[in-house]
Order: structure tokens, then sequence, then C-alpha cells
């Protein structure tokens, strides 16, 4: 296992990382398998946040024991003082540990920013815990370009999370600036939010920028830990077989695509709108026709029920045109 320095953190961390979103479709005894046999691999960061549902709480129980083998890290929504202050406290009770390696502004939008940073902010509470020993780290994670390039200017940001594949490359200049500045940088989204298939020459193209420390994909199982070790901890230069495919990925998704973040929800109607543009991709992406058509037909709320009143637009953080996507879907399911 490759290990980095997590910038100015000083943390020694492997560049394969865990990230806890996906073991919401699992159980605790199943996350106490997948971190023990990624603890045999090497791996020593997590990464998990409070708006992940039962996420902090299974690592917590998986986390039993073998504690001290963990860079672990999770982050809060909350932008005032109190309000992250209380989420510190439930972290600290849901992981159950007496210190975070490592806590986050989660995806804070500039006006977010601006509240967290004024007076009975959210920094407040978190320099609190630091000084208090209950956090070692700050850092902040986000979707958006403008708040990324703020952050790279705030002295107490010491890692930035923000999202970097083969068809998300607009922060590479911003990764770069990190490396400078000696920030560390967490790859999110790998796989662009699963629309990515092949993992391996997902992972390949990430580990050869090496101004990212730490990538962190989601996974739920033991196999796609073992299919990610592999692909991290080759270090071989691309070829021109997997640069093609590297091409042909790109051509295929360009940049209009759904990475399933769900900061589009709640629909005003209750359509999954993530579920329903993960099975148009299965159909117009992948040829698995009757597969995608016999999910999509288990959707309670079909893409034909949208009304059109764009709330969901307003919350995207890739400023898809949802709507527009919504009815292409309609037209291709709703037959």
């Amino acid at each position: 296992m490759e290990y980095r320095i997590l910038g100015k953190t000083g943390l020694k961390i492997s560049r394969f990382g865990f990230g806890g979103i996906p073991i919401q479709r699992i159980d605790a005894s199943g996350t106490k398998k997948l971190l023990n046999k990624l603890m045999d691999m090497g791996v020593n960061y997590i990464d998990t946040a409070r708006g992940y549902t039962v996420s902090e709480s299974y690592i917590g129980e998986a986390l039993a024991g073998i504690r001290d083998r963990f860079i672990l890290a999770t982050k809060s929504t909350s932008l005032t003082k109190d309000a992250m202050a209380k989420d510190i406290e439930i972290s600290l009770n849901n992981l159950k540990t007496d210190y975070i390696d490592l806590y986050q502004l989660h995806n804070p939008n500039m006006k977010g920013l601006k509240t967290i940073l004024s007076e009975g902010g959210a920094l407040e509470a978190l320099i609190e815990a630091k000084n208090d020993g209950k956090i070692g780290h700050i850092g902040l994670t986000c979707h958006s370009l403008e708040v990324f390039e703020k952050a790279l200017e705030l002295d107490f940001v010491e890692t930035i999370m923000f999202p970097y594949n083969i068809v998300e490359t607009q922060g590479t200049e911003l990764i770069k600036k990190c490396a400078e500045k000696n920030i560390g940088f967490i790859d999110m989204k790998p796989l662009a939010g699963g629309a990515i298939e092949n993992p391996k020459l997902a992972l390949r193209f990430i580990t050869a920028n090496e101004n990212v420390s730490v990538i962190i994909p989601g996974m739920a199982e033991v196999e796609e830990a073992e299919i990610n070790y592999e692909a991290i901890n080759d270090n071989s230069p691309l070829t021109e077989e997997e640069l093609n495919g590297i091409n042909l990925i790109k051509k295929e998704l360009g940049t209009n695509f759904c990475r399933r973040c769900n900061y589009c929800a709640p629909c005003a109607v209750g359509i999954n709108i993530p579920g329903v543009f993960l099975f148009e991709g299965y159909l117009s992406r992948y040829g698995l026709e009757d597969w995608a058509r016999s999910r999509y037909e288990t959707l309670p709320v079909k893409a034909s029920e949208c009304i059109s009143c764009g709330v969901c637009e307003s919350r995207c953080p890739y400023n898809l045109p949802i709507r527009e996507m919504m009815a292409k879907a309609s037209s291709e399911f709703d037959k």
C-alpha cells in the first residue's frame, strides 16, 4: 500500500481510502467484515458523514477494538456554531470514539460559507472542538469550483474534497494549487457517482495524478475493495489501450449526467430523480434495455409525473437541466 502525508495535517494515510456512503445498503456486521478486509490491505483512511444515515453508527460498531488502526474523517452540513457543536457530539457518539481525526464542512455554497465564517458560525464550534481535543483537523468538501477556489484562501482549511474522475476534470488546476499550498486533496466521486462502470480504469486514471492525496471510492462489498485495491496499487504507466478506453468513456458520458449526489431531493411530487437517470443510463449507454425497463417499473412515481417546477435544478450543484433530462427519460420509458 502506498501512503501519503495528507497536506498540512501531517497525517500519514493510505492513498486508497474508504468512502462510507454505500454501507447504508448493508448492515453493521457487513461493515465490520469490510473494514477488517480493508485493514488487512493496509487501508487506514475512512470517510463518512452525519448525513449518511446509518453510516457513522455502522462504522462506529465496526471499529470496536481497531479504532487506532484508522484515520477517521466525517463531516456536517451545519452552518451555525450551535448546530455544528451538536453534530460533532453526535458523530463522536455514533463513531464510539473520543477523537475524530478530520472534521469537514460538508458542501457549503458561497452563502453558507459566509455564515460559517461569521460570528456564531460553524467554524467557531470546529475551532473549539479542536482546542478541546475532540477533533484533530478541519477540512471542507464541495462540488462548486467557486467554493473550491475560496477554500484555498482560508487558512484553517487543511484538506479539500472535490469530485475528480475521467469525465470531471474541471478541478485539475485547483487540485494542483492544493499541492502547492500543502492542502491535502481528497478525491470523491472517482467513478462519477457510479456512471463509470470500469472501476479499474477509473482509478488508474486518478492515481496518475500525483496531486491527489487519497482516493475514496464508495464500497459496500469485499469484492469491490479487492478490485479497487488492485487498481490503486498499480503504478505502471497507462497503456495505449487504457488511454483509448478513457477517451471512449469521455465521449460516451460527456458532462451532462447525474452523479447521484441526491442534492436535488426531495422532489415535489416524489420522483426518485437519481433513480430515473440511473435506469435511463443503463438503457441508453449500456444496452441493458430489459433490465433497465424492469427496474424503472419498480419506481412508484414515474418521470412522466414531473410538474416542471424547477426546484430540483436550483439545488443541483452541477447545474443539470433536470427538467429537460426528465422529459427525455419519460419519452424513453413511458411509452
